[in-house]
């Protein structure tokens, strides 16, 4: 009898333990479903509105990882001789150091958006990590510039249901990109980051560059500044608008 009672309490425990590790594998799956966006083909044809395609007329220009006080005050010198304007999506960690910068990048007509207070991947983080992580960086930005950012962009562009839902909270709406540029290599020159965004450099395009090389290559940032003026020349001869996120027309977040 002994035995028996033992038996089916053994059975019953390996059952217990099966299920939770099927429900946690689930809940694991539900999680990190959305980093399969990370997939640029597979976002362009089933979340368009992620990748950013937006106004038929108009090509958003973005910038990853800064500010940097090095490298990012040569893109808005560079930018104001072309007479364009650009979404930033900074770090929190690296605005807390540049205040002034960050108003200077303002009041030149350029929009910050929310990337991370740091360059730690999202889907790495729990719901409440995830979402600290976007209060902050979002509070700082309008703090220090008296505006508060509409987008955001998680690093290295995944997604995760932690980062969707804080993003929905905080009324900020995730955009990702439909180009880059490949800048962050060692191997990047303007000829190269120039080559590689060609093919889907087009009216309704998010270009994705770097101003800032704290994750990337030292001195990468160097191949998306030197792309910029032909970047510019080419959308002009395709009668196309080259500018921020905010006049891209892409919808706002849920309510």
């Amino acid at each position: 009898m002994t035995r028996s009672v033992t038996t089916r309490r053994s059975t019953v425990g390996r059952r217990a333990a099966r299920t939770a590790m099927v429900l946690g594998a689930t809940a694991g799956l539900t999680y990190s479903l959305p980093s399969l966006t990370t997939l640029r083909r597979l976002r362009l044809r089933v979340t368009p509105n992620l990748a950013g395609i937006g106004a038929a007329d108009h090509v958003a220009l973005t910038f990853d990882d800064g500010p940097d006080p090095v490298s990012t005050p040569q893109f808005l010198e560079v930018l104001a001789e072309l007479d364009v304007q650009a979404t930033f999506f900074v770090l929190g960690s690296l605005l807390a150091d540049s205040p002034a910068l960050a108003r200077e990048m303002v009041a030149a007509g350029h929009e910050l958006a929310v990337h991370g207070w740091d360059h730690r991947p999202m889907l790495l983080r729990g719901p409440r990590s995830t979402r600290d992580q976007l209060e902050r960086t979002r509070d700082l930005v309008a703090e220090v510039t008296g505006r508060a950012p509409q987008f955001v962009r998680p690093p290295h562009g995944i997604l995760s249901t932690g980062l969707l839902v804080a993003a929905r909270d905080l009324e900020l709406t995730p955009v990702l990109w439909s180009a880059w540029g490949r800048d962050w290599t060692a191997e990047a020159t303007p000829r190269s980051v120039l080559a590689t965004l060609a093919p889907d450099l087009r009216g309704g395009a998010t270009v994705l560059l770097h101003d800032c090389d704290c994750t990337s290559a030292p001195g990468a940032w160097r191949s998306a500044l030197g792309a910029l003026p032909e970047i510019a020349a080419r959308c002009d001869d395709a009668g196309l608008r080259l500018g921020p996120l905010a006049e891209h027309g892409l919808p706002g977040p849920g309510p």
